[in-house]
């Protein structure tokens, strides 16, 4: 059965319902893309959290500001998945009937209860998408797969493996994860069957890695790519330090870019004559490549005797592709486009958590309504509305459960 149809510019994903047993980057991060495109999105955790619930950065309070940006605009309910009461309530909100509900998004170890097989059970057009460590059965996350993913070893200078701080296999695990909910919410819409969808998070790093030729590069040329600082592979791109020691990004992979740096910089005579003398050609983009060492020496001195500013006013032509390093304070200060005049943007009140820029999607729709983003929940903040609403518990069925401990504490329970 299809959900009912959306009204007329309602958001993409409006009646939708998924439920979210998850930890860390990778689901949650699936959960908000779908809950920022208008589906209702109910994370389940443990009463008093899951792992990730005291995760870096925190506020002075000790509230992490890591789970209220990847967790905002979502419902937050806490059952104990060990009780089996918790367990059949949690099997309740992921199988409750409705066209656009059984949908169930995990990246945990979850099995008994909370297991495909179980799940399905009772409800024959479940969606399940999980998320798991590697394709041999391994527990991984993203700093150990990638690792293994060869990206360390061309990072940096190459004295020894640079890890990057971007969890980036985990934010691509968590799209890819979305992606599959459309894609089996789809399915279903079409042929009425539900189905489970497993990704390995190795798979994601892997696959990536084959998909951008450095897997073909090793088997058909038998080449090994080094680890080059800061120049990009293949074309021309180096960073570079200026006069009140800032630093910059500059990128040129089309002549026309190309020609628009050297004439910024006003080094295209010389740099020509001596590439023509040391038999550099800098007509195309590998020949730009090999000649970096050559480029970089002439363009050094140009950003060493000029601040920032100086060089965002020579850098006027639309053909150049640059911009200054930023660290999150700097972003915060000097660019607009992460502020709110980037509609992308609100600066909201997190109650408990402070008041910080949030985002919408970044998607923009021409016939839908892309919804404003909304506060983190508190911990568990949704408990008693979620049950009342989902399962039409009566409020004193709700204070049993908190007595008990399945349901998040009555504090909790209230503030929703």
């Amino acid at each position: 059965m299809s959900p009912p149809s959306p009204p007329a510019h309602a958001p993409p994903l409006a009646g939708l319902r998924v439920v979210e047993f998850s930890a860390f980057v990778a689901a949650p991060s699936a959960g908000l893309a779908l809950a920022q495109l208008g589906a209702e999105v109910i994370r389940i955790d443990p009463p008093g959290g899951n792992i990730d619930a005291d995760r870096w950065p925190v506020n002075g309070a000790g509230a992490s500001l890591y789970w209220a940006s990847l967790n905002h605009g979502k419902r937050s309910v806490t059952l104990d998945p060990r009780d089996p009461t918790g367990a059949s309530l949690i099997q309740d909100l992921i199988t409750a009937p409705g066209a656009g509900g059984g949908i169930f998004l995990t990246n945990l170890a979850v099995d008994g209860p909370l297991g495909w097989t179980a799940l399905s059970a009772r409800r024959a057009d479940l969606i399940m998408v999980q998320l798991v460590g590697s394709s041999d059965g391994a527990a991984a996350v993203d700093y150990t797969v990638n690792c293994a993913s060869g990206y360390p070893a061309v990072t940096g200078r190459g004295h020894e493996p640079v890890n990057h701080v971007l969890p980036a296999w985990d934010l691509l695990a968590g799209m890819t994860l979305a992606t599959a909910t459309l894609a089996a919410e789809r399915h279903r819409r079409i042929t009425g069957a539900g189905q489970h969808v497993r990704l390995a998070l190795s798979d994601v790093a892997f696959g990536a890695t084959a998909n951008l030729g450095f897997l073909a590069d090793v088997e058909v040329n038998g080449q090994q790519r080094a680890a080059d600082g800061n120049y990009l592979y293949g074309a021309y791109g180096d960073a570079f330090h200026t006069a009140d020691a800032r630093h910059v990004m500059v990128v040129a992979i089309s002549e026309r870019q190309w020609r628009a740096l050297v004439g910024a910089v006003g080094v295209g005579e010389a740099l020509q004559a001596a590439a023509a003398a040391t038999g550099h050609q800098l007509d195309s983009e590998a020949g730009r490549w090999r000649a970096r060492d050559l480029i970089s020496a002439f363009m050094r001195p140009w950003f060493a005797r000029r601040t920032l500013a100086q060089v965002a006013a020579a850098f006027t032509d639309r053909s150049l592709l640059w911009g200054p390093y930023r660290d999150f304070a700097q972003m915060i200060a000097e660019d607009p486009r992460v502020s709110e005049a980037n509609p992308m943007f609100s600066r909201l009140d997190h109650p408990g958590y402070g008041r910080f820029l949030t985002t919408r999607s970044p998607l923009v729709f021409s016939a839908s309504v892309t919804p404003a983003p909304s506060p983190a929940p508190r911990i568990g903040g949704d408990t008693a509305a979620v049950l009342r609403e989902v399962l039409a518990l009566d409020d004193a069925r709700i204070g049993e459960l908190s007595d008990r401990g399945i349901a998040g504490p009555i504090a909790q329970r209230m503030d929703a």
